[in-house]
């Protein structure tokens, strides 16, 4: 059987295919469509920073392109000139600009300045200016770190401070005594556990009692007739106040007894002589009783 390819022919084409195909991985790890036509443009840039090859092009944060070459002229030293592949749909404006931007992790990018005031295009080829800002380690180095250099020394007087602290005996001891307060706090609420469960219920048993008493007692003093009650006791205060009149007043005996002055002096010397002769009756009983013995 006769062969279509011969053995040479086949080895060439696979070559030709794995070039193609390590073309095309190439570029697609370079973030390159090579199946997607791109119109290329250089920039001129007085800087390139952490620009790279492949490096992403945005416009109002849509990627439309990447950084195709980046060439440094010797004799041109004042600037750096950057190629783009862009999306073959973008119109750049006359007087747009690119500037030259980093984040803290994506790296260094492009991003294009469109002039929507003009109706004129550039053309693909066409060289347009680029600027570069501060990226954000620049702002780091240049803003944060001389401040950092001036704190370091009162931080390292406030770390000796902290460490003389933490070292003192007065720090230990005082962790200790808490120790020992926290402890007797655990202690005491124990106890005031336990007495709240021996003795709070008794007592809210016994005031539950004492409240139901004063619930009887209540209902008992409403079912009293006060009015009743207080009429007695209106005519016994009356009937007490005529009695101590008729005390005070001297037109009865008993008054006369209570303040009848002479009657008073009378009855007091008649007391004297009785105890007079009952002395002498101690004294001389012979005078008055006489004895005869048989």
């Amino acid at each position: 059987m006769k062969k279509f390819f011969s053995k040479e022919l086949t080895i060439g084409f696979v070559t030709v295919v794995s070039l193609v195909i390590l073309y095309m991985g190439i570029n697609y790890l370079k973030g390159v469509n090579v199946f997607k036509p791109a119109n290329h443009y250089y920039v001129k840039m007085p800087k390139v920073n952490e620009l790279q090859i492949s490096s992403p092009v945005y416009i109002d944060g849509f990627k439309i392109g990447v950084v195709d070459a980046i060439d440094f002229r010797f004799d041109k030293k004042d600037f750096i000139t950057v190629q783009v592949n862009l999306d073959k749909q973008i119109k750049i404006e006359t007087g747009s600009y690119f500037e030259l931007k980093s984040g803290l992790t994506s790296g260094a990018y492009l991003d294009l300045r469109l002039n929507q005031y003009v109706g004129t295009y550039c053309s693909i080829g066409d060289t347009l200016n680029g600027i570069s800002t501060p990226g954000m380690m620049d702002k780091i180095s240049s803003d944060l770190l001389p401040q950092v250099e001036t704190i370091l020394p009162r931080l390292d007087s406030i770390l000796q401070g902290i460490q003389l602290l933490v070292n003192h005996p007065a720090l230990s001891q005082s962790l200790e005594q808490i120790s020992a307060t926290t402890a007797a706090l655990a202690n005491s609420s124990q106890q005031l556990n336990q007495i709240l469960a021996k003795d709070v219920r008794p007592i809210l048993s016994n005031l539950n009692q004492t409240t139901a008493d004063l619930a009887v007692f209540s209902s008992n003093v409403k079912q009293l007739d006060l009015d009743l009650t207080l009429n007695k006791v209106n005519s016994s205060l009356e009937n007490i106040n005529q009695l101590s009149m008729q005390l005070n007043n001297k037109n009865n005996s008993l008054g006369l007894l209570l303040n009848d002055r002479s009657l008073y002096d009378h009855l007091d010397s008649t007391a004297l002589n009785a105890s007079q002769l009952l002395l002498d009756l101690k004294l001389n009983p012979k005078r008055y009783v006489h004895f005869s013995v048989f």
